[in-house]
């Protein structure tokens, strides 16, 4: 079946927020803020930026624990992350490589909208974005304008 752009369709498009092909995001319960993140629609999972990632146990269920360098171009700074884990799952890169990756659910706020995503965790240090935002964590919610960058505010400037 075709996709019929309809009156009631187009009139709902208008209503979505707009988000760039980069944005500023918060995953506040992993307390990284301020995490320029590449908008990816060609992407169906979303990515983060990880290394060191090591699971234990916790209260009998199944965590990982995991270090991220938050700032583009900066190894430097270290941030110690802790989640549960949701799944373990194979994943294909931009390159067709297929990689098994641990799979954490956790809130993520783009401007003054919280969504709650899957992500993935994966080595980024090669990638320029930490964090990359794909169509499932998007859910029908935003439009994209690949023209536009931090269409949701910059936290920074914001305060």
């Amino acid at each position: 079946m075709e996709n019929i752009i309809t009156h009631s369709t187009a009139l709902e498009a208008l209503t979505k927020p707009i988000l760039g092909w980069r944005e500023w995001a918060t995953l506040p319960e992993l307390k990284l803020s301020d995490i320029k993140a590449k908008i990816d629609t060609g992407a169906r999972s979303s990515a983060l930026h990880a290394f060191a990632i090591e699971p234990y146990k916790k209260n009998g269920q199944q965590w990982v624990m995991f270090a991220i360098h938050p700032i583009q171009h900066d190894v430097t700074t270290i941030v110690e992350c802790h989640a549960q884990i949701k799944d373990r799952r194979i994943v294909s890169d931009s390159g067709g490589h297929k990689q098994k990756r641990y799979v954490i659910e956790t809130p993520l706020i783009l401007g003054t909208h919280l969504l709650k995503a899957e992500v993935t965790l994966t080595n980024r240090d090669s990638m320029l974005f930490r964090l990359l935002i794909g169509r499932t964590a998007m859910s029908n919610r935003f439009l994209i304008d690949p023209n536009a960058s931090f269409v949701q505010g910059n936290p920074n400037q914001d305060h």
